[in-house]
C-alpha cells in the first residue's frame, strides 16, 4: 500500500483531474440530503435529483415527512428502486430525529448510523458536506479506485475509510471522498479508461494487469513477424 506521503500526492493530481468534484444530490440542508442519500442507495444520483424536488415540496421536513404513511410515500420515490423498504427506512428516520432531536439532524457520526436507514456511508455523506464536520464516505467506486491505485487494500468500506483517513487531514476527507467517486464514475470504471487517468504511472493495477497485458500481446506480435519466412513457390 502507498504511504501517506505518497497517496497524498496521488490525490492532489486527481483533485487537479477533477477540480468540480462534489455530491450530485441536490439539497439545500441537512435534512434534505439526508433523504436524498437514503433514496440513492441502489439507484443513480440523477434518478434521485428528479424525485425530490416534488418530495421536498410535499414533505419540507422532519416532521411533515414522518407524518407520512407508506402508502402516500410509496409511489412518491417508487423509481429510485426498493421503494418499500425505502419508504419504512425515511419515514423511521424521519420519527426519531422528531422524537429525539426535536426534527434537527444530529452532527454527530454516533447519533446519525442510529437512524433507521443510516449507515456509516450515509452519515459521512450528510456531515461532509452539509454540517460541515468532516466525512469521509466509502461506497463502491471509492473501494474501486482506492484499492486498483493502491492507496487503500481491503474490501470492507470501514477499513479502507480507516486507512484513507490515517493517511489524510481531516480538513481533506469529503473532497477526496468525492475526487476518488467521480473519478470512478468518470475514468475507473470497471472497465477503466486508463488511457485518461493522471495517476496511471503511480496505480498499482495499470502496472501490474494493464502494462502486462499489453506488454505479452507485444511480443507476441513481433514473434509472429519473426517467424515469417518466404516460401518458394510450388514446382
Amino acid at each position: 500500500m502507498k504511504t501517506p506521503a505518497e497517496t497524498r500526492e496521488i490525490l492532489d493530481l486527481l483533485e487537479t483531474q477533477h477540480p468540480d468534484a462534489d455530491t450530485e444530490l441536490h439539497h439545500t440542508n441537512a435534512y434534505e440530503l439526508l433523504v436524498a442519500t437514503i433514496l440513492s442507495a441502489q439507484s443513480t444520483d440523477q434518478r434521485v435529483n428528479l424525485v425530490t424536488p416534488a418530495l421536498f415540496k410535499r414533505y419540507p421536513t422532519a416532521r411533515a415527512l414522518a407524518a407520512a404513511t407508506a402508502e402516500e410515500l410509496e409511489p412518491q420515490i417508487h423509481s429510485t428502486g426498493f421503494f418499500r423498504a425505502k419508504s419504512k427506512a425515511l419515514i423511521g428516520m424521519a420519527k426519531a430525529l422528531v422524537e429525539q432531536y426535536d426534527g434537527e439532524v444530529p452532527p454527530v457520526m454516533e447519533s446519525l448510523v442510529e437512524l433507521p436507514g443510516v449507515g456509516r456511508k450515509t452519515a459521512n455523506v450528510v456531515l461532509g458536506h452539509a454540517l460541515g464536520v468532516p466525512g469521509l464516505p466509502v461506497d463502491r467506486h471509492v473501494l474501486r479506485v482506492a484499492n486498483r491505485i493502491g492507496i487503500a487494500e481491503s474490501d470492507d468500506p470501514e477499513v479502507v475509510e480507516e486507512q484513507l483517513g490515517a493517511a489524510l487531514p481531516r480538513s481533506r476527507w469529503t473532497r477526496t471522498s468525492d475526487t476518488l467517486i467521480l473519478h470512478g464514475r468518470r475514468i475507473c470504471r470497471p472497465t477503466p479508461l486508463c488511457d485518461q487517468c493522471a495517476v496511471r504511472d503511480e496505480c498499482d493495477y495499470y502496472e501490474t494487469v494493464v502494462k502486462r497485458a499489453r506488454v505479452p500481446a507485444a511480443k507476441r506480435a513481433s514473434k509472429t513477424r519473426g517467424s515469417r519466412r518466404v516460401r518458394s513457390p510450388r514446382r
